[in-house]
């Protein structure tokens, strides 16, 4: 539903920060971001009595954001053009990943997965990253991984 969200408010600004203002990589991986984060935050309450929670976290979030847009631009750089079903599989398998991930170091007690010496800087390190999603969403550099492919244009 973000990815729609932008357009069915008649592309509120309000709505720019979390939701898809247009088909740029970048904004995909916001698609990713945004969800987990709220997420994250939700489950926290219930999970926070480990001590290593947030580093999963990130570790998780990192790695679907890197997936990503190195599925597509490898995909790309390999098979060319392709169908948007072959996007939205990325997109997908990228979720499944983190998550999988996610899954696989909580299982382990708190800290035997993964070291973890300061979980409030994992946390600060995850909020900056929803900065930069929202600060990048208003200003776009001029890089292929923020250019929408449906105009070459980038931001809104």
């Amino acid at each position: 539903m973000l990815h729609f969200l932008y357009d069915w408010t008649n592309q509120s600004l309000l709505t720019a920060p979390f939701s898809a203002v247009n088909e740029s990589t970048w904004e995909h991986m916001k698609l990713l971001f945004v969800p987990m984060f709220i997420y994250s935050l939700i489950e926290s309450h219930f999970l926070d009595k480990r001590e290593d929670y947030w580093c999963v976290k990130l570790i998780g979030i990192v790695s679907g954001l890197l997936l990503i847009p190195v599925l597509f631009y490898t995909g790309r750089g390999i098979f060319g053009e392709w169908p948007d079903w072959v996007n939205l599989l990325i997109f997908f398998l990228s979720v499944a990943v983190t998550y999988v991930l996610e899954g696989y170091l909580f299982r382990h007690p708190s800290g035997q997965a993964i070291p973890c010496p300061a979980p409030w800087l994992a946390f600060i390190i995850i909020c900056l990253i929803a900065m930069v999603f929202v600060h990048f969403t208003f200003f776009p550099p001029k890089l292929p991984l923020f250019q929408n492919p449906l105009d070459g244009g980038c931001g809104f």
